[in-house]
């Protein structure tokens, strides 16, 4: 009997010869196998990537920081000018407290100075400000019902009267207008739920001159803000910076860097300002913004102005900016946000 060769030694080509001649007679005299041609894919090209950005400020970046957006409390009453490191701040709101001057809640993530200062105390409106952001807050003190509503917001607090790294004494200044902060003692308290960047507060377009108002809105060389009988914010346009460059009234406003403080964007809310039950030291009514709900504003950007229309549904949402049912868009880069009281308060373009 002649050997037989396991089909395991035969070679591949061989193999392949076995199984096309069976395939053949198993088709032989019927009808052809039906070819199957691959449907096309009628659902378009992939949509483009989204280009990095820095969520606080829109502009284009592929090393975003993993880091907890930092806000802090900044006083504005004159003896406290000027401040330090405001110029660094991605967003910065202004709202009217005490006696009619101001405070800004100035946040920071894109760019962190050494120092910020002076530092001062919370106010009611601040959790509606920085709890969007589930950040840091850092701040000198406050009423135990401020500090309260702080951290009910999830904002995590640092504190100078409760004893947190972080807060010193300027020897140059009298106090209270003289407490300084150490931003990178600040970030270093991070608890274990701050370790991402900050969502987007705003909507951004892609470019500089490429948001609504600077795409839409009409051309004005200044944009006049009064909050109060104590504090005009004014903020002239600077086709040279490319920038709004601010003033406190008719005086210009700068860093103790010497920088004079500028913004891509300037947007004035009109919003409701109360009197609360709770008093400062004086004796004074303070007062609170009401941020939740919603009214007409202002944006400037590259020159020009638009008018708006705002919403904040809740505590924890952050302001939306509409024009005619259509979202509105920021110029990429810094923004200050005004909150005019909606009974004193006003805004004139010129």
């Amino acid at each position: 009997m002649p050997r037989t060769t396991p089909i395991r030694s035969r070679p591949a080509a061989a193999c392949v010869a076995v199984v096309v001649l069976a395939l053949t007679a198993c088709t032989s005299g019927g009808d052809p196998e039906p070819t199957v041609t691959p449907s096309a894919d009628k659902s378009g090209p992939p949509a483009p990537d989204e280009v990095p950005a820095w969520p606080l400020t829109g502009v284009p970046s592929d090393d975003v920081a993993q880091r907890p957006a930092l806000a802090v409390k900044v006083e504005n009453a004159p003896e406290a000018r000027p401040q330090t490191g405001l110029e660094a701040a991605d967003i910065v709101w202004e709202e009217v407290v005490e006696g009619g001057i101001t405070r800004f809640v100035a946040v920071y993530h894109s760019t962190i100075p050494d120092t910020v200062e002076p530092v001062r105390s919370v106010r009611p409106m601040d959790p509606a400000i920085v709890a969007p952001l589930d950040g840091i807050l850092a701040y000198s003190g406050a009423q135990p019902p401020f500090i309260e509503a702080v951290e009910k917001s999830g904002t995590q607090s640092v504190i100078m009267d409760r004893g947190d790294a972080g807060f010193s004494r300027d020897p140059e200044r009298s106090a209270p207008h003289n407490v300084i902060g150490d931003m990178h003692a600040f970030l270093d308290q991070a608890d274990d739920e701050r370790t991402a960047p900050p969502p987007a507060q705003f909507a951004y377009a892609d470019e500089a001159g490429e948001g609504t108002a600077a795409t839409d809105g009409k051309k004005a060389g200044t944009f006049d803000v009064e909050l109060s009988p104590a504090q005009r914010s004014v903020w002239d346009w600077s086709g040279k910076q490319d920038a709004w460059l601010r003033s406190d009234g008719s005086t210009e406003a700068v860093s103790t860097s010497g920088d004079r403080l500028a913004a891509a964007n300037v947007l004035a809310l009109s919003a409701d300002v109360v009197d609360t039950r709770y008093k400062d030291p004086s004796g004074a009514p303070v007062p609170e913004t009401k941020l939740v709900g919603s009214g007409k504003g202002v944006l400037a950007s590259g020159g020009k102005v638009v008018a708006v229309e705002w919403s904040k549904k809740d505590v924890a949402s952050p302001v939306e900016l509409t024009r005619g049912g259509e979202p509105v868009e920021l110029d990429p880069g810094s923004t200050w946000v005004e909150l005019v009281p909606k009974k004193s308060g006003s805004w004139t373009t010129r």
